[in-house]
């Protein structure tokens, strides 16, 4: 994907919107934004968020594990989201495991609010001309748990 994107953006209006379908991780839309893309959509935060994936600052999380039984802490340490200022780690695991709703919806939320928190971070780099230490710090930080959790 990236290739076809280093190939085909350079041809696309650069007055124009760069609007990429269906991609949708965070890795993915910073290295899309990279390459040239403007835009994009995609159900990954809320079908992640329905299964009990959620997206942090240091990578993604698998509520379903066990080891957040007694975690108290939230979701993302470093998001300011009405998730993770109220519910632990731990509480969100509980409904998730019981079976309900509220998590997925929970979940969704702060995986939404994280989305559009680095888009707003990636538009603050670029217009500071700091995008590509941004992208270096960012996609270094969401490796933290890549093996822990997945």
């Amino acid at each position: 994907m990236y290739g076809v994107l280093e190939f085909i953006t350079p041809m696309m209006p650069a007055e124009r919107p760069r609007y990429l379908m269906g991609v949708g991780t965070p890795e993915d839309l910073i290295e899309a934004v990279g390459r040239g893309i403007d835009m994009f959509d995609c159900v990954m935060p809320t079908r992640n968020g329905r299964t009990g994936g959620v997206f942090t600052s240091r990578g993604k999380l698998n509520i379903r594990n066990a080891r957040f039984t007694l975690d108290e802490g939230p979701l993302d340490p470093e998001c300011g989201c009405s998730v993770c200022r109220r519910y632990s780690r731990a509480y969100l695991r509980h409904l998730y495991m019981a079976g309900e709703m509220n998590a997925a919806t929970l979940i969704s939320h702060h995986n939404l609010t994280f989305y559009l928190d680095s888009m707003r971070r990636v538009r603050q780099s670029i217009k500071s001309g700091s995008f590509a230490r941004f992208r270096k710090e960012y996609l270094d930080k969401l490796r933290e748990n890549e093996d822990q959790d997945g």
